[in-house]
């Protein structure tokens, strides 16, 4: 029953935050065709949008969320580097960032009216098709957003990944790193047991996201990934071993629990 009663808690969240989704895009996407630049308006739409989905998460599918560790953000610009497990690490980021510049995958920014208003909102495109050569391009655009005072979200993974997955990170943000020479803060979250990248309901708790003590420019490409890819980690599993200790009010399949379990056993 309590998975029924969720399922529908879920739809009605979808149906708000799709249905707020595409007319906030068809709004910010004529607003950035018009202007062509960065407009207060845009910025305040995306923003609300933000902040309303997080609203429409916790009165709704009973999905609150927390962000700590903002003291650990630098002043002016550098590379904001998050775990990404689920699409609210996108919104619930995003207000924390000061004046963020996402790494978006190409087709998306094809899509009418999303990809107008991601433009104008500072996004960076990158061709995951190309692979090596689509790097000299992300690049460019990435020093021209820092020049803007923007500082850049990247998921060094590049995609969604399940809790507790082995970890895939790419050398592009190593790349980044240190070409761009400004400091990078890891974020570490726990969103994949609320919202998983394969399950269409919602799971009632608290998803959280921390900001973690910035990694300064300097080191070598190699060791920097090395050390984003500890500081994530360890920081993503603390946040999963304190849900799970608080209790995750969800069905469990077993290789989850079973992760769980070593995680705890580990600690």
């Amino acid at each position: 029953m309590k998975t029924v009663v969720q399922a529908v808690r879920s739809a009605l969240f979808y149906l708000l935050f799709l249905g707020q989704t595409v007319v906030l895009a068809i709004v910010i996407g004529i607003i950035g065709i018009i202007a062509r630049r960065r407009t207060a308006l845009g910025w305040a739409l995306a923003s609300y949008w933000c902040h309303s989905n997080t609203w429409l998460m916790r009165w709704i599918a009973g999905v609150g969320t927390r962000v700590t560790g903002e003291e650990n953000i630098p002043p002016g610009g550098c590379i904001i580097a998050s775990k990404h497990q689920s699409d609210w690490d996108v919104f619930a980021v995003f207000p924390h960032t000061g004046r963020p510049a996402y790494i978006v995958k190409k087709e998306l920014m094809r899509i009418p009216f999303f990809g107008w208003a991601a433009r104008s909102l500072d996004c960076i495109e990158v061709d995951r098709q190309k692979g090596a050569e689509a790097i000299p391009e992300m690049m460019r655009q990435a020093r021209d957003a820092i020049a803007r005072g923007c500082r850049i979200v990247i998921f060094p993974e590049g995609t969604r990944k399940a809790p507790l997955a082995p970890p895939d990170y790419r050398f592009g943000v190593a790349r980044m790193y240190d070409e761009l020479k400004v400091p990078v803060v890891p974020v570490a979250l726990n969103s994949g047991l609320f919202w998983g990248r394969n399950s269409l309901i919602l799971w009632p708790g608290e998803a959280e996201a921390k900001f973690l003590p910035p990694i300064q420019p300097g080191l070598a490409p190699d060791v920097f990934l090395t050390r984003l890819r500890e500081a994530i980690e360890t920081g993503t599993n603390e946040l999963i071993g304190q849900a799970d200790a608080r209790g995750l009010d969800r069905p469990m399949p077993p290789d989850l629990r079973e992760k769980l379990d070593a995680l705890k056993a580990s600690e």
